[in-house]
């Protein structure tokens, strides 16, 4: 008997979900229904700035093939789910029944709260949308203002400093990219962002956004600092999972957000799962594409069979290219672990950074951060959780 399978969410988890479902479903036990809330079919998020940079938006669309036999609707916005009836009803009023669901409605941008963030001039960086909004707002030679200095932020303000903008990052964290990379780290990478001519304000809370005389956003203050003259502000503060759909339908959620699920990525009613950006995994979230591609295909395992299927758990590395400068990190990037030894190798000629993290035992490694310079990424990589095949120092050098 063929069962309806309903996936709320046609983002980047959402269509590797379908096509991993229909790869394994060989008998055609699944009809599947997509409803996706964004008019365009599912793209590659994660290539954002390349669209900004000038990439067409087609280029970035993700292969149908794999969906094929799927019935995706886009432009289906979902606003509530009925558990007890196994039903979802779209914004048109109309009811599907499902026998399993999958939730994959990935995140918003988190906005602070602060005074005039919702001024004219304001934008966030998430969609195609957003970054065709920022393109028709940018005008070369004016003052942009990011709010930021994670992944997203630096994407944002690269995007800024390619439309000719004069660009300042602000970030709260003492240094960028706190959650990758180590102090250390992060001031190689603030010091050669800042050689390209972008503002680097760290350690530093966003008091307000300012109006000029038009209504629109003239402004950023600091806490404790003057203003920064902004044309255009774009928060990048990070995301929050969108789980409102979840709560409203009386599902669980994690203390801190996000949809609480086991490792199976099953939510508290059986019938319905869990993935991506929107998933909190025994209570945390992971925020990148790779951990929701593999909550997808753990799922699509239990739908085809494989009941015992679980989310494997997220490999805690970033190698990243922002502005120009390699970045990399996995592990206990800040030596937190007790009885951690840190083995460090700045070249100051080059103003590459590297850091190598050892259990107490001085040889097994429980993590690295690489800064300016990531040839040495791969090797490190391939070494964590295990022991060390040559010297901390000789596996940190690259010739100059």
């Amino acid at each position: 008997m063929t069962r309806n399978l309903v996936v709320v969410g046609h983002g980047m988890v959402g269509h590797h979900l379908v096509a991993e479902v229909r790869a394994r479903d060989r008998g055609g036990a699944w009809r599947i229904t997509v409803h996706g809330e964004e008019g365009r079919p599912a793209y590659d998020r994660v290539a954002l700035s390349s669209y900004a940079h000038g990439r067409d938006a087609a280029a970035l669309t993700l292969p149908p093939e794999p969906l094929e036999g799927a019935d995706v609707r886009l432009g289906s916005t979902v606003t509530a789910v009925d558990p007890a009836r196994r039903t979802v009803r779209r914004a048109d009023g109309r009811e599907v029944p499902y026998d399993a669901l999958v939730l994959a409605t990935g995140s918003r941008p988190f906005v602070p709260p602060v005074p005039g963030h919702d001024l004219p001039g304001c934008h966030v960086y998430r969609t195609i949308e957003d970054v065709d909004a920022i393109r028709a707002a940018a005008r070369p030679g004016r003052p942009a203002v990011v709010i930021g200095g994670g992944l997203l932020g630096l994407e944002a303000a690269s995007a800024l400093h390619a439309l000719g903008m004069r660009t300042e990052v602000v970030e709260r964290a003492p240094w960028l990219m706190a959650l990758q990379v180590d102090a250390g780290g992060g001031a190689v990478l603030g010091r050669r962002i800042s050689a390209l001519g972008i503002g680097v304000h760290c350690d530093a809370a966003v008091e307000s956004v300012d109006p000029g005389a038009d209504g629109a956003v003239a402004a950023v203050t600091l806490a404790g600092a003057g203003p920064l003259p902004a044309d255009l502000v774009v928060f990048a503060a990070g995301v929050r999972p969108r789980d409102e759909l979840a709560a409203a339908a009386g599902l669980a959620r994690a203390e801190r957000g996000g949809i609480l699920t086991d490792r199976h990525c099953r939510t508290s009613d059986p019938a319905v799962w869990a993935v991506g950006e929107c998933a909190a995994v025994e209570g945390r979230c992971h925020g990148m594409v790779a951990p929701g591609r593999r909550m997808a295909e753990a799922v699509a395992a239990q739908l085809t069979g494989d009941t015992a299927a679980a989310f494997p758990g997220a490999d805690p590395a970033a190698r990243l290219k922002l502005l120009g400068v390699e970045v990399a990190g996995f592990g206990d990037v800040q030596g937190r672990e007790p009885g951690a030894l840190e083995f460090v190798r700045h070249d100051h000629r080059r103003d590459a950074y590297a850091k190598l993290t050892l259990a107490a035992d001085a040889r097994t490694v429980l993590g690295a951060v690489l800064s300016g310079d990531t040839r040495a990424y791969p090797a490190l990589h391939a070494l964590y959780g295990r022991t060390l095949t040559a010297s901390a120092d000789r596996l940190l050098h690259t010739p100059g």
